[in-house]
């Protein structure tokens, strides 16, 4: 089989580093454009950054093997590294050497029309429709996606006879209906001859049995369930057993609110975790947020408005022990060290044991800056991850590739984690009809 030419945009190697090594051993070849938009972002603290300076580490290392543009060998994959110059101009009339694009787009163009098998990567959508108008073979980077057409759900529904659910009530337990459940896996078990009579199990993969809910009809911080999802995600946010928890769904549907609210419940009342902790990309990529005026308090403030309105909607009736309005009370509780809001960006560096970590807006995280996440946590911390993949704001980034979905996925089969697809929007009947119309 002959080998091909992967020419990457400096989007993929911003969203995946490794991705200099992913192509087997076939020939890489970065344009020099690329290398000088890496020059950009180096300096960065975020991941961006970080991913930058990865790759020129790695491009020097290379270095010693040969010069880049004649071609190295990549011990990795046996394949082969090529730094293109951008000396000669695009030839095509419509690719402009004054656009950084165009330049990139234009290597491939040129090794194309030499007649090398050629195929433009990038996760830049405009990039890859001027690439395929132009009769290049155009692909997405694949790596670190799932089809979220058939992603996992959490749960399934099945038939059951009526003795089968009502001993599913009375007994707590039964052997699963099917040999193929995940653990933490629900099941909604629903009598055809009277769709009323329902029950949901949750697989415990230790017992090998279906066990009823504990916790998922339950109130908790003044918050309850209003359907079978929210139900799920409860039992899963108050289960010790589970460790890491994702929450998927469109707006509205409660994902942030309930997992607010069993975090409260889990730090203030059970004592179980010294501190909840809620953070949230600032903006995509987890950029800093130095731009804003005032302290990095005041900052914050802005960007966990969502966070602030969730933490209100729960204590608008719950009393704290503090004095004042809504924000005073959020402040005790930051005070009393039982609450911190913090940026992602800062999270980075930082060991976090023994507390309740909920990660909101996590969709606009790649799949590599949810690993920087996970193995942030530490010894008795619970994480969870909310967020809406049909709302993601990372330009390089769709439902099928952000972090969170993909950890969803992965994660899927073990013990320690449990996840949930939310469906349905609780907000308000104007928001419910949006979601439906709109």
């Amino acid at each position: 089989m002959a080998k091909k030419s992967f020419v990457l945009d400096t989007s993929v190697l911003l969203y995946d580093p490794s991705a200099l090594t992913g192509f087997a051993d076939n020939e890489v070849v970065l344009p020099f454009q690329v290398i000088e938009e890496l020059d950009k972002f180096k300096k960065g603290s975020d991941d961006i950054g970080q991913h930058a300076r990865q790759v020129i580490r790695f491009l020097d290392r290379l270095r010693a093997k040969g010069r880049l543009v004649d071609g190295v060998p990549v011990e990795e994959t046996g394949g082969t590294l090529r730094v293109v110059l951008g000396d000669d101009l695009p030839v095509h009339p419509n690719l402009h050497a004054g656009n950084p694009d165009d330049r990139i787009i234009g290597v491939a163009y040129r090794l194309k029309e030499e007649g090398v098998p050629t195929i433009f990567i990038s996760k830049d959508i405009n990039a890859r429709i001027k690439s395929d108008a132009l009769g290049i073979n155009t692909q997405d980077y694949e790596k670190h996606k799932v089809d979220f057409s058939n992603i996992y759900l959490g749960y399934r529904e099945m038939p059951a006879d009526r003795p089968t659910i009502e001993r599913l009530r009375r007994d707590k337990a039964i052997d699963p209906p099917a040999d193929d459940l995940y653990p933490n896996e629900f099941v909604i078990l629903t009598d055809p001859g009277d769709p009323e009579q329902t029950a949901i199990g949750r697989y415990d993969a230790r017992q090998k049995r279906l066990v009823a809910l504990r916790f998922g009809d339950k109130t908790y911080q003044t918050v309850s369930a209003r359907n079978p999802q929210q139900q799920m995600a409860i039992e899963l946010l108050m289960l010790d057993s589970v460790s890491f928890v994702t929450l998927l769904g469109p707006a509205g549907t409660g994902k942030t609110l309930l997992a607010v609210a069993c975090g409260m419940q889990k730090v203030l009342a059970e004592k179980k975790y010294e501190k909840l902790l809620v953070t949230r990309p600032v903006i995509p990529f987890g950029q800093d947020i130095g731009f804003l005026p005032g302290a990095k308090e005041q900052k914050l403030y802005h960007w966990m408005q969502p966070i602030f309105d969730n933490l209100a909607y729960i204590l608008r009736t719950k009393k704290t022990g503090g004095n004042g309005g809504m924000d005073e009370r959020i402040q005790d509780l930051i005070d009393a060290g039982a609450l911190e809001l913090e940026a992602l960006t800062y999270i980075r560096g930082r060991s976090i044991p023994d507390q309740f970590i909920i990660v909101d807006e996590a969709q606009n995280l790649t799949p590599r800056e949810v690993k920087t996440v996970v193995s942030r946590v530490g010894e008795d911390s619970k994480l969870v991850l909310t967020g809406d993949p049909w709302q993601i704001d990372n330009p390089y980034l769709d439902s099928s590739s952000n972090g969170l979905a993909y950890a969803a996925e992965r994660m899927k089969g073990e013990e320690l984690v449990g996840h949930v697809m939310l469906n349905k929007s609780e907000r308000s009947d104007l928001a419910s009809l949006a979601a439906q119309k709109l």
